[in-house]
This record gives C-alpha cells, sequence and structure tokens, in this order.
C-alpha cells in the first residue's frame, strides 16, 4: 500500500502536468488558421518558405491564449515575477515572457488525514481517521507564500490531529469529538490562514482501539450497569420500607381497618384455583384469622365438589 508522500507526490505531478500541457480551443483555431494561410499563400507565391512562416508565428500566437475554469485563477509571472490573477474564462498572455505557473482551485477541497498507533495522555495507542474541508481565499498567498498548499494542509491537519491526541485521554477522545474537532480546526487554521487557506470543518470518521482494550471497557461498563441496578433496587427497598412504616402507623391504633386488609389478602391469594397462602401463626392469634381461614377453606372446597359433581360442561 503507498504511503502518504507517494500518494501526494503523484498528485503533484498529476497538478503539474495539467497546468503545464492545457490545450484550449482558440490556441488550437488560431493554430489551424495560420496553417490555412500559409498553404494558401504557399499556393499562390510558389515558394513553400511561407508555410514554415506561418507556421512558427501560428505556434507562437498559440501559447497567448489562456483559458481558466469559474473556479481556478491562473498565477501569471513574467520572466519569473508575479504579476498578477487572471481569470476565469479566456485571458492572453505574452508569450515565451510570460507564463501561467499554476492554477489555483477555489472550491471546497476534501483530504482525508490519520493518526496511526498515536499515544493519548493516558498512553493508549488509537488510531484516529478524519476528514478535513478546506478552501483557498486567498490565490496569491496560495501560490507565493507556501510551495504546494495542499501537501502542506495535509501535513498541517497529520500534525494538528496527533498532538492533540498526545494531550487528550482516552474517556475524552470518545465522548468529547465535538470539542476535539472544533479545537482541531481551530490549529489547522492558524497555520494554515498564512498560506491563504481557511478551514471549513473537520470530522473525525473513526477511532479505533485495540482489541483488548475493547473487551476491557466492555467489561466495566457491564459492571458500571450492574452496579447502578443494585443501587435502584436498594433505593426501590428504602422507598417500600418508608411506606410500609406509614402504613403501619395507620393500622397501629385502628384494629378494624387491619383486620379489614388482612382479608383483602386472603381473598386475593385464594380467589386463584390451587392458590398455597402461608399466613404467620402470630398474625392468626392476634387477628383471629383462624375462623376466617377455615371459613375460606371451607368455600374453596365446597366449589371445586360442585364442580366434580357438574361434570365435563355438554359440546
Amino acid at each position: 500500500m503507498p504511503d502518504l508522500n507517494e500518494v501526494l507526490a503523484a498528485r503533484r505531478a498529476a497538478r503539474a502536468s495539467r497546468s503545464q500541457g492545457r490545450v484550449n480551443v482558440v490556441a488550437v483555431f488560431i493554430l489551424l488558421i495560420s496553417v490555412v494561410l500559409g498553404v494558401a499563400i504557399t499556393a499562390g507565391t510558389q515558394n513553400p518558405a511561407w508555410l514554415a512562416i506561418w507556421l512558427v508565428a501560428g505556434f507562437v500566437f498559440a501559447q497567448s491564449p489562456k483559458i481558466a475554469k469559474q473556479w481556478e485563477r491562473g498565477i501569471v509571472l513574467r520572466l519569473g515575477r508575479y504579476t498578477g490573477l487572471k481569470g476565469p474564462g479566456l485571458f492572453w498572455i505574452t508569450p515565451f515572457v510570460e507564463n501561467v505557473s499554476s492554477y489555483i482551485d477555489q472550491r471546497v477541497v476534501t483530504t482525508s488525514f490519520a493518526a496511526e498507533e498515536t499515544l493519548t495522555s493516558d498512553t493508549v495507542p488509537v488510531n484516529v481517521d478524519a476528514v478535513l474541508f478546506w478552501m483557498v481565499h486567498d490565490s496569491e498567498k496560495a501560490a507565493l507564500e507556501v510551495q504546494d498548499y495542499a501537501q502542506a494542509v495535509s501535513w498541517a491537519a497529520q500534525t494538528g490531529l496527533r498532538d492533540i491526541i498526545g494531550r487528550t485521554s482516552l474517556t475524552e477522545l470518545l465522548r468529547g469529538r465535538e470539542r476535539i474537532e472544533a479545537e482541531l480546526q481551530s490549529l489547522i487554521d492558524q497555520r494554515s490562514n498564512p498560506w491563504g487557506v481557511t478551514v471549513q470543518s473537520v470530522e473525525m470518521r473513526d477511532i479505533v482501539i485495540p482489541a483488548s482494550l475493547q473487551d476491557a471497557m466492555s467489561r466495566e461498563a457491564q459492571a458500571s450497569r450492574e452496579k447502578s441496578a443494585r443501587i435502584i433496587l436498594g433505593q426501590a427497598e428504602v422507598e417500600i420500607a418508608h411506606l410500609f412504616f406509614e402504613a403501619s402507623k395507620s393500622y397501629q391504633n385502628n384494629p378494624t381497618a387491619l383486620h379489614l386488609r388482612a382479608m383483602n389478602i386472603l381473598y386475593e391469594g385464594l380467589k386463584e384455583k390451587g392458590a398455597l397462602m402461608l399466613v404467620p401463626s402470630t398474625a392468626v392469634e392476634s387477628m383471629g384469622l383462624g375462623g376466617l381461614m377455615g371459613a375460606a377453606a371451607l368455600r374453596q372446597q365446597t366449589l371445586s365438589e360442585g364442580e366434580a359433581k357438574a361434570g365435563p360442561p355438554a359440546v
């Protein structure tokens, strides 16, 4: 897999070849007109020198027209000295005296960059992938202040990401993405502003941590959830005990209400068939529940015998 240097070098060579080898329709038209005039004059005078003269003239004048696209600005140098920006559209230069060194793209550019095996402040190795959105706001500075502004922005983003990861803990890196993205955008913007480049936004795509650490973090999260569940259960027990304590105050001086509550509990427990109710002996003695329980059991037995005599329902 090619490294970042190779990729940037290939992109730089491709941009240079495109800027130097641009062919536009105006130059081709001038060259064709020169060839036609040269052939016509040569045919009329029977002198082939005119063809050579017009070919040379057409080649010279074809170097003058240049075309820049709507989002581009051409950097014009006159004998190596910067003279200004040209474009968009058709513009003319002096052949062999002036030349267009490069075309500056003023659209928003996306650059992906990464920080591999970078240690956080708590010495955890992480791999972070991010995307940078930037654009050239000053074409003159981008052409004159830095050799290759695209490569410079890419390196500034990568080193800035490593700096921020180095002073950030893993927990902050995972939970505070928005803050880290804003801090990284500000850092890259400070470095690239002298080059005529402004950073619009930075977005972290992925944060990869070691597999062993992922397992440890998963166990830690599970233990934390179990702890929270136990705490919630204990708080519920405290609230229930408090409510029972308040209810006992209501029944303390009102034995009739306590008996009615006991009867309701027995009814709820015995209305289901086959239900088993365990009542403490102290409750039977203090509230006289023996007779009540006997009556309830007799009623349950009577209902069962009645259903048995009736037999199965007719189909």
